[in-house]
């Protein structure tokens, strides 16, 4: 009852205001009407006048051309964390700073920032993109004049720091790959090409599957998908990545394990070697890590009773995957439905 009230108050006095700058205005007029009339200005006056007036006149027209055309080339879009921010209609210097580089790149943005990581199936695209580091070097990216900036992050702390460079929206990069596309899609100006990329996607997701099940996948296996972290840190895969085609439609399922973890909106869980066996699916995916120690850890797992006492690794359902290609994004999902089939096919 006091906000109706506070609303209504507020629009009654907006209502009055109006109504007594109205009456102010008339008095106004009405005053001047009433008064002696002022002598006619000399023509030299009048013609100074009149040119002055016109160059106020043509100054006003300019800036309110001016304002219409930026109006014309921003617009309002609002982000994955609430922020109502004005974005160029058509970005054409755009830092993303996240992990989907790929997606962008499906949609025909080749950024001029990135998180850098080598080893993606995509790295001589994005060859020219400046690595603009973690956290966000403000430093590089002032250098890169972006018009926008895509940060994949709900830190407002970052999010106020780098804000200050440019037109900076928040994205969410665990989002199922299909709302990522249509986000970006909008924002970037790709609407079209993200509902075109979809629908390949969908089809050739679909075939894939169909060939796994010719050649032995059936309906209700289940799959698991492990990497090693350095400091000999276990973890299981649930939303993120290759799970997330894995259980998609049409695909495998989830352990009751790891359906736990994809019902929290956890996109990972660290476990111990000895709860794999609780986790482990019909099929394993093992995605191989980058450095050194995760590399040893992964040869040790292998080596353990555990491992080797797992039914799937028995019946020779093991796969692997570099840990950087398997990613989650669009042209690595490309890739791994082209991949998936060569090796599950024996």
């Amino acid at each position: 009852m006091q906000i109706k009230f506070r609303n209504k108050f507020q629009t009654r006095f907006r209502n009055t205001a109006v109504l007594l700058t109205f009456t102010a205005f008339s008095v106004l007029l009405l005053a001047c009407g009433n008064q002696t009339p002022i002598p006619a200005e000399a023509p030299e006056k009048q013609a100074v006048s009149s040119a002055s007036q016109n160059g106020d006149n043509t100054d006003t027209a300019q800036q309110v051309t001016a304002d219409e055309e930026k109006a014309e080339q921003t617009r309002q879009f609002k982000d994955w964390t609430g922020h109502n921010v004005t974005v160029p209609v058509n970005p054409e210097r755009v830092i993303y700073h996240g992990e989907v580089i790929g997606d962008l790149v499906a949609l025909g943005v080749i950024p001029v920032g990135i998180l850098r990581q080598e080893g993606t199936v995509f790295d001589d695209q994005v060859a020219s993109a400046e690595d603009v580091g973690f956290p966000l070097s403000v430093e590089k990216a002032v250098g890169l004049n972006p018009d926008l900036i895509i940060f994949s992050n709900s830190d407002e702390a970052q999010y106020d720091q780098i804000s200050k460079i440019a037109p900076t929206v928040t994205f969410d990069s665990f989002a199922t790959i299909e709302e990522r596309l249509r986000t970006l899609g909008d924002l970037l100006n790709r609407k079209q090409e993200a509902e075109d990329w979809i629908t390949a996607h969908q089809t050739a997701t679909e075939e894939m599957w169909k060939q796994l099940r010719k050649n032995g996948l059936k309906e209700e296996e289940t799959a698991s998908v492990f990497t090693m972290y350095p400091g000999n840190r276990l973890f299981v895969m649930a939303g993120a990545g290759l799970p997330q085609l894995l259980y998609g439609r049409d695909g495998m399922k989830p352990t009751p394990e790891i359906q736990k973890i994809l019902d929290e909106g956890i996109g990972f869980a660290e476990i111990s070697q000895e709860k794999m066996t609780e986790i482990a699916g019909d099929r394993i995916f093992i995605l191989e890590p980058v450095t050194d120690d995760a590399k040893q850890s992964t040869k040790e797992l292998m080596n353990s009773a555990v491992w080797k006492n797992l039914p799937a690794v028995k019946a020779g359902k093991v796969y692997h995957f570099g840990i950087v290609k398997a990613s989650g994004d669009a042209l690595s999902r490309e890739w791994l439905v082209k991949e998936l089939p060569k090796q599950m096919i024996q």
